[in-house]
């Protein structure tokens, strides 16, 4: 039996949890990038297999700049390089799952202030299908001002969405769901009218889904991120999971699985984003183990090893 959410916690409060439990134990590793510069590499995908190669995504940036590139990497020697003739996007936050025998990929188109390259203005989730890397072609597009739209295909065949709406209801920002039948039907109008998780987060506290995953028993095991704000705008994010029940709606208390201490220390894009870690994609392994892909710092990538957090859904 699933414990599901009914009142929100403060993160703070799911952190002394994660703490009072002992999983943070596992110490995890810089990822090395190399043939991009000065760049840094960050947010990054978990590898998946395209024509035979694994395969990482990640955003390519300078350190003192948002505009960035999304490229596609192969590992060589231990050390992860540029894939000869993938394309590059210019897109930040890179994800991707496969519905059916295709590709879908996406990340964030961001939009700058014409007189200032500095300054964003807005941004909105895009999204790419195809067998393979190399024969992606745009489908669709989320709402201005909304990232984290997910994907995930259902038990029943049927595709879960998850969004992520800003400034609704009082709060900064809420996850939502719904479900469509196919990959033509995601529009817009689709994605606006998903239902909301109203339980999920603080008010003043923000959060979104970074990967879903299709789970034994039919639930959704979704890999997130919560964050919240403390004075002189210091950014605190955490990876997160929690279980989504399409048959019902209901849905579990997030759960953080990571903090920054367990990563080796590293430089940061700016001081205010040094507690950062910004889920990317969970490989999960026969031994009870997973494999958690992130962002450090909005400077680096880095992997670490720790307990499957979602095989407590599945009993």
């Amino acid at each position: 039996m699933h414990t599901y959410t009914e009142q929100a916690k403060p993160t703070i409060e799911v952190l002394k949890e994660f703490t009072a439990a002992g999983n943070n134990a596992s110490r995890g590793r810089k990822l090395i990038f190399t043939g991009v510069g000065t760049r840094d590499v960050y947010n990054i995908s978990a590898p998946f297999k395209d024509d035979g190669d694994l395969v990482i995504a990640g955003r390519v940036e300078d350190r003192d700049r948002e505009l960035s590139e999304v490229m596609f990497f192969v590992e060589r020697n231990g050390e992860w390089v540029p894939r000869n003739g993938a394309p590059v996007f210019a897109l930040q936050d890179p994800f991707f799952t496969f519905i059916g025998d295709e590709l879908v990929f996406g990340g964030v188109e961001v939009y700058f202030d014409g007189n200032d390259p500095h300054y964003v203005t807005s941004w909105r989730t895009v999204f790419y299908r195809g067998h393979s890397i190399n024969d992606l072609e745009p489908f669709a597009k989320g709402p201005l001002s909304m990232k984290d739209i997910r994907l995930v295909e259902l038990a029943n065949g049927r595709i879960g969405v998850f969004t992520r709406p800003m400034m609704v209801e009082g709060a900064r920002a809420l996850i939502g769901f719904t479900e469509i039948g196919t990959l033509d039907q995601l529009t817009e109008e689709v994605i606006s009218g998903a239902r909301l998780l109203r339980h999920q987060f603080l008010p003043e506290e923000w959060g979104g889904a970074n990967e879903a995953h299709l789970l034994s028993n039919g639930l959704i095991g979704v890999l997130g991120h919560i964050a919240w704000m403390e004075e002189n705008n210091i950014r605190h994010y955490y990876p997160m999971v929690f279980a989504y029940n399409p048959a019902d709606h209901q849905y579990t208390p997030v759960k953080i699985i990571a903090t920054r201490s367990m990563f080796p220390d590293g430089p940061a894009k700016r001081p205010d984003l040094e507690d950062v870690i910004f889920s990317g994609g969970l490989v999960r392994e026969t031994n009870g183990t997973a494999f958690l892909y992130a962002g450090v710092s909005d400077a680096e990538a880095h992997v670490i090893e720790i307990p499957d957090p979602f095989l407590e859904y599945e009993k």
